[in-house]
């Protein structure tokens, strides 16, 4: 490792503008999308915005660790899917849950009640065709100025690309599951 010097003065200009709601995508093959999401989440919940989150592939029930500590937090967490795709009994059963789903945040977006609206995992269902991009990205354009929308999912379409205010994506460098290390509670749920 290269030791360089603290900087001691700012390397990037002041912003000038006025503060606003953002888009906010996390994608890419990594790790940590959905965990980025939630950090931002409990960051604006921390200073007291109103935060909800949807989650189009865990199923209503689900209980995973996220769930447990955002409802100890009061946040809003809430399952629109039956699973990924791949566990899924019925795939037109699957995109009806996704597209009803997808009413349901826009619906929130638009009402403009909420500072942050998560949709975690949005880009499966878009890249099935279940959730129709135009739709989405009409949504983003028209929401009311105060509300941040944050998407996660691997391989988010270029057009939601060039949309987002901001877009970070996660590269995969080295993975726990390529040695054969299953997953593990408290990590990847």
């Amino acid at each position: 490792m290269e030791l360089i010097n603290p900087p001691t003065q700012r390397d990037t200009p002041r912003p000038s503008g006025e503060r606003r709601g953002l888009v906010i995508v996390h994608t890419g093959p990594g790790k940590g999308k959905s965990t980025a999401a939630f950090g931002l989440a409990l960051r604006a919940h921390g200073r007291g915005k109103a935060v909800k989150i949807y989650q189009f592939m865990k199923v209503p029930t689900a209980r995973f660790g996220e769930h447990r500590v955002f409802s100890q937090l009061g946040i809003p967490i809430e399952g629109l899917g039956d699973g990924f795709s791949w566990k899924s009994r019925d795939l037109a059963h699957s995109a009806q849950l996704a597209l009803d789903g997808w009413t349901k945040a826009e619906a929130t977006i638009e009402a403009g009640a909420h500072f942050m609206v998560v949709l975690d995992e949005i880009m499966y269902p878009l890249r099935y065709g279940w959730v129709p991009l135009v739709r989405v990205l009409d949504c983003l354009r028209r929401r009311p100025a105060g509300v941040t929308v944050v998407l996660t999912g691997r391989h988010a379409p270029e057009e939601l690309i060039e949309l987002a205010d901001t877009v970070t994506e996660m590269t995969l460098i080295k993975h726990h599951f390529q040695a054969g290390v299953p997953a593990q509670r408290g990590i990847e749920d």
